[in-house]
């Protein structure tokens, strides 16, 4: 064998165990119930607070204690505790990812990251309303003259 097929096996091989490493730490957002079918299993969870249900937290008695109901996308709720101060912008967020296991009836969470409602939305419907106005309004002549 050519010492160039013997540098492109390894890194063949390389590339092949890159991949496979990659595909195990790659994970997908899961519901409640496959969260729920896989008790104690690892899972990223993307859901909304459930606005209709108390959110237990005293910051006070113990800082380190949140507790809420999630719903997922396909409206299946799920009671969480979360053992960490509770995030700053919690109630204002539009959605929840919530990376934790399933275990014993509740969802345990690690990790709350909150998808928060853009700021950029007033100034899409700004926008629109400058276009509408603008399409409504035309000016009568234009400034070019091409005769």
């Amino acid at each position: 064998m050519k010492k160039i097929h013997i540098v492109l096996l390894v890194f063949i091989a390389a590339a092949i165990a890159v991949l496979i490493s990659f595909l195990q730490s790659a994970s997908t957002y899961d519901t409640v119930d496959t969260a729920m079918a896989k008790p104690g299993k690892f899972v990223h969870l993307m859901a909304r607070l459930d606005k209709n249900q108390p959110v237990e937290y005293d910051a006070i008695k113990n800082p380190n204690y949140l507790s809420f109901t999630a719903v997922d996308t396909l409206g299946k709720s799920v009671k969480v505790v979360y053992n960490q101060p509770k995030p700053e912008n919690f109630e204002m967020a539009e959605k929840l990812v919530l990376q934790g296991k399933y275990v014993n009836g509740l969802f345990q969470c690690k990790t709350i990251q909150t998808k928060c409602p853009s700021k950029y939305k007033d100034d899409i419907k700004n926008a629109e309303k400058n276009i509408n106005t603008t399409l409504s309004n035309p000016t009568e002549k234009s400034s070019d003259n091409y005769n």
